[in-house]
C-alpha cells in the first residue's frame, strides 16, 4: 500500500518538475516570438492540454488511494526510512499528500497550537475518525502544541471518537463541547476553563440619606432576618455598572433611584 502511494505521488512530482523545470531554471521570465506554423502551434497547445489532463488524473488517483487506505497503513510513520535523502524526500511527499487530503481544516493560534474549524468538520464518523488520527500525526510532525476541537451539538457522535484519541473535555455550552489535546511531552500549558464569577452590589441613597437594603428570601439560618445591600453576579460580557444596576432593579424594583 505504501509503495503504491509513493509511486503515485512521485509520478505527480516528476510530471510537475518536467512541466515547470525550464521556467524555474531561469531567474526571470519573458515572452519569446513564435516561429512555428499555425499547425505546429495547435499541436503544442494540444500537447499542453494533454499534460494538464494527465497531471489532474494523477492527482485524482493519489487522492482516491489516500482516502481508501487503511489508517494503520497511512499513519505508519515509524516505518519510513530514517536516514538518507530518499527517506527524507519520501516523508516530504507523504506529509504534503496527507495535509491536503486528510488533515482537518484549522487555523494556527499565537501560542504554537491549532484551532480546528468547527464549520468544516467531516460529515460522517468514519471520515472524522480517519481525519482526526491523520491530523494528530501531522501536527505532531510539524511541532504543534495544543489542539482546540469544538464539536457542535449536531456532531455529538464525534465525542467518543475524540476521547479515544486522547482529547479531554474543556468546557461545554448549550450549542457545543470544547475539547483539547496537548501534544508535547511536557506539562500542559493550555488555560483551564473560567473558574470564577464577578459579584456586584448596589449602594443606593435617597434624598433623606437612607440606604436601600434587602433581606434574602433564601439564606442560611445564621443570616435569617439580616438586612444587606442588593447583590448578585454580572452576566457574560456585561459591564460592572450595568450589572449592579440590573441586580438592584431585579431585587428591589428601584431603577436609577426611582421605583
Amino acid at each position: 500500500m505504501e509503495s503504491s502511494l509513493l509511486d503515485t505521488a512521485a509520478a505527480a512530482a516528476s510530471l510537475c518538475a518536467a512541466a515547470g523545470g525550464r521556467r524555474r531554471a531561469g531567474s526571470t521570465a519573458s515572452f519569446l516570438s513564435c516561429s512555428c506554423s499555425p499547425r505546429d502551434c495547435r499541436v503544442s497547445a494540444s500537447y499542453s492540454r494533454s499534460i494538464s489532463r494527465m497531471l489532474s488524473g494523477v492527482r485524482s488517483a493519489a487522492r482516491r488511494k489516500l482516502f481508501r487506505a487503511d489508517p494503520a497503513d497511512l499513519l505508519g510513520v515509524a516505518n519510513w526510512p530514517e536516514a538518507g535523502v530518499a527517506g527524507h524526500h519520501q516523508q516530504q511527499h507523504w506529509w504534503a499528500a496527507l495535509e491536503h487530503n486528510f488533515v482537518l481544516e484549522s487555523t494556527d493560534d499565537e501560542y504554537g497550537g491549532v484551532v480546528v474549524d468547527a464549520d468544516r468538520l467531516p460529515a460522517d464518523k468514519a471520515a472524522f475518525a480517519r481525519s482526526l488520527a491523520a491530523s494528530l500525526s501531522y501536527w505532531k510532525s510539524v511541532g504543534k502544541k495544543g489542539v482546540w476541537l469544538k464539536l457542535p451539538v449536531d456532531r455529538a457522535e464525534f465525542v467518543p471518537l475524540a476521547v479515544k484519541e486522547g482529547f479531554k473535555y474543556h468546557h461545554a455550552e448549550e450549542s457545543y463541547l470544547m475539547m483539547t489535546y496537548w501534544i508535547p511531552d511536557e506539562p500542559n500549558m493550555l488555560p483551564a476553563n473560567a473558574s470564577h464569577q464577578v459579584g456586584v452590589g448596589g449602594f443606593v441613597i435617597n434624598d433623606q440619606m437612607e440606604v436601600l437594603v434587602v433581606q434574602e428570601k433564601y439564606c442560611g439560618s445564621s443570616l435569617d432576618g439580616v438586612w444587606k445591600l442588593p447583590t448578585g453576579f454580572i452576566l457574560a460580557s456585561e459591564e460592572i455598572y450595568t450589572g449592579a444596576s440590573r441586580e438592584v432593579k431585579e431585587e428591589t424594583g428601584v431603577r436609577n433611584g426611582t421605583l
